[in-house]
């Protein structure tokens, strides 16, 4: 099984989850025009896609979804919860929600989740994240004995995630903010920064460093920091303190972790196991 994180930010998110059988895009926050591409890019063919995984309905996830339908022939497969919230998106203009409507028909494959699935050789074992969206989860997808697990947008640790992210091989996560870059920003308002600090919101540096440091059981062997925020973190900032965490373990426990940086621009190399 492998993986590249195609791209992911504040502007969109999308991860490429493959193995010799199955290959599978997790969200469709990109435009229609820059999946392709970094598809493309990655050296994969877009027909061969055996299925598009919505985690929720926010626009930097399943935004550039629509469009992408025109191109793509696979099934979209998402909750009831999810679909719904994103057919009924108001604040998009020109009757996107029946545009919407019409191109996702008889393509959906209702999932839930809290239950296991399966697309194809990945088995997909959900579980619900804290996040302001009406049905948000991450998930670990399994093939071959390797557990990858991806949660791009969550505002804290609960006990569920911290044992789902045990025993995994590899694991994409949020690493959005720094608290003190996020309160001094001039751009976002007051509101805006108490939703991305809440615990429905975005996981910062720090929180992620907390986990490192505490939680993280260490058979990880990549991590790959996701959906930084252009405006209140900067990469080098956000591996250094992943990597400080990692550091900081109690030495009975040290780990040799890779951590690497997604960017919203361009995809990341492709992560093997």
């Amino acid at each position: 099984m492998k993986f590249t994180v195609l791209g992911s930010g504040s502007t969109g998110n999308s991860v490429l989850i493959c193995t010799e059988k199955t290959k599978i895009l997790v969200d469709a926050g990109l435009s229609a025009k820059e999946t392709l591409r970094r598809l493309a890019v990655v050296g994969m063919d877009f027909k061969d896609l055996d299925a598009v995984l919505i985690t929720h309905e926010h626009g930097d996830h399943a935004g550039g979804l629509r469009v992408l339908l025109n191109t793509v022939g696979c099934n979209v497969y998402m909750s009831g919860e999810t679909k719904n919230a994103y057919l009924r998106d108001t604040r998009s203009q020109n009757n996107e929600a029946a545009k919407r409507a019409e191109k996702i028909k008889n393509r959906t494959v209702e999932i839930e989740s809290s239950k296991n699935f399966c697309i194809g050789d990945i088995d997909f074992e959900p579980f619900s994240v804290p996040h302001d969206a009406v049905d948000n989860f991450g998930f670990v997808a399994k093939n071959g004995g390797v557990r990858i697990a991806t949660l791009m947008d969550l505002g804290c640790f609960t006990t569920l995630i911290k044992e789902k992210l045990r025993g995994c091989d590899g694991i994409i996560i949020e690493s959005n903010h720094s608290r003190d870059m996020l309160k001094t920003c001039p751009i976002y308002t007051w509101e805006l920064k108490q939703r991305i600090l809440s615990r429905t919101g975005h996981l910062s540096n720090e929180d992620l460093s907390d986990w490192l440091t505490d939680d993280f059981d260490g058979s990880a062997r990549h991590i790959v920091l996701a959906h930084l925020s252009q405006r209140a973190n900067e990469p080098h900032l956000a591996r250094l303190t992943a990597q400080t965490a990692l550091q900081m373990r109690s030495p009975l426990f040290k780990v040799e972790t890779q951590i690497t940086i997604s960017y919203h621009r361009e995809p990341t190399d492709w992560i093997e196991f």
